[in-house]
């Protein structure tokens, strides 16, 4: 369902179109959520204003353009190392972050960039920590699984053990009262480790305001879902936990199923789980090539089918919310924002030796720390 286009708006020339002749404000039906344990869920409508539509288009874009140049410059051996890509999947960190505040938590696993992004860093932070230099966001030392911006903890390299940590950010929200929640997110892979259903568990006794938010992107590494789990309902996983199964590339779907999950956890009710259904387009990491366990037939027919980039820019065209024009014009911005990062990171230099053990504490006196023998010192400072 949407709102009614007026004719003088239809029939005025893109081009020459200012901000008056758009259509502020649309509303739209999303797909259904399954529900577990929950007698009633997210609605089945949502409105998109033009300000968060262009808002929602941006980011997804320059998460795809970022994920880009990062393959780029992998293949070029300027990034080395582990290097997880977040493209395809760009409507859950968007979604996610348009239900929740900034001053609520999260932490996920090593696919990261993309919300490293949407917490607060930036393209030139992001770019700069791939490739190792000094003005990267955790300064050249994190990397790609291991980037932090404020009320995010990461970008986790040990496989579910990001989950635990999201609980405990969690019972420091509720230990203060301060009324905020922590997302803790992990993959389809990562599902059927012990220690999340411990968290579960200990989660569930404290009513902890948690949202557990399985990623499904239906491969964990090179392996389906349908080959790795009994059963591949992640969001009943939880058992005595309400659970949400959602459209992950959607981004109004995810947006709609995180405000629902927030207001369950802010009142008091404790966890609660979702499934996002969502695919990457790239392997697992940029050592997969990720086409010798799906076809590339599925990956494009993912791609034109179920684009969340296209699914939004779709909807925003046919709705009279922003013109072919305008949209251009974020692309050609997005990708020179990109291309300016990647020259940024490609000239930065390397963090020096002597900072190498430093930030051990956020807040304490300078002291010695034993470096590689043991008449080699290095100082650490805050």
């Amino acid at each position: 369902r949407v709102l009614e286009l007026t004719g003088c708006a239809a029939s005025m020339v893109a081009s020459s179109r200012s901000y008056a002749d758009f259509t502020p404000e649309a509303t739209f039906d999303i797909k259904k959520v399954d529900l577990h344990r929950l007698e009633e869920g997210p609605p089945l409508t949502a409105t998109l204003t033009r300000e968060e539509g262009l808002k929602y288009y941006r980011t997804m874009q320059t998460i795809r353009r970022m994920e880009l140049k990062a393959d780029q410059l992998y293949k070029q051996k300027i990034i080395r190392g582990f290097c997880h890509l977040y493209d395809g999947q760009e409507a859950c960190a968007v979604g996610i972050e348009g239900g929740i505040t900034l001053s609520d938590h999260l932490i996920t696993a090593y696919r990261a960039h993309g919300y490293t992004l949407t917490r607060g860093g930036t393209v030139r932070e992001i770019m700069a920590e791939l490739t190792g230099r000094r003005g990267g966001i955790a300064k050249g030392k994190g990397g790609s699984m291991h980037m932090y911006t404020k009320n995010f903890y990461g970008g986790n390299g040990i496989v579910g053990a990001q989950v635990p940590l999201g609980a405990g950010v969690a019972l420091a929200c509720k230990y203060l009262g301060n009324d905020q929640l922590c997302v803790s997110l992990y993959g389809d892979g990562a599902a059927n480790q012990g220690q999340i259903f411990e968290t579960y568990n200990m989660s569930s006794l404290w009513k902890l305001p948690i949202i557990f938010i399985c990623e499904n992107n239906q491969y964990g590494m090179g392996t389906s879902v349908e080959r790795s789990s009994a059963s591949t309902e992640y969001y009943k996983r939880g058992d005595y936990i309400p659970g949400l199964r959602v459209d992950g590339m959607d981004v109004l779907c995810v947006r709609e199923a995180t405000k629902f999950a927030a207001d369950h956890c802010r009142s008091g009710k404790g966890p609660i789980l979702m499934e996002l259904q969502t695919y990457r387009y790239h392997g697992h990491s940029m050592s997969d090539p990720g086409v010798s366990y799906r076809t590339r037939e599925e990956i494009q027919e993912v791609r034109s089918k179920s684009d969340p980039i296209s699914m939004l820019k779709d909807r925003m065209l046919s709705n009279n919310m922003a013109s072919i024009e305008e949209l251009k014009e974020i692309d050609i911005a997005v990708r020179k924002e990109i291309e300016d990062a990647a020259q940024f990171a490609t000239t930065d230099p390397e963090p020096p030796l002597d900072d190498l053990c430093s930030h051990i504490f956020a807040n304490d006196q300078p002291f010695e720390v034993r470096a590689a023998t043991p008449w080699t010192k290095l100082t650490s400072t805050s």
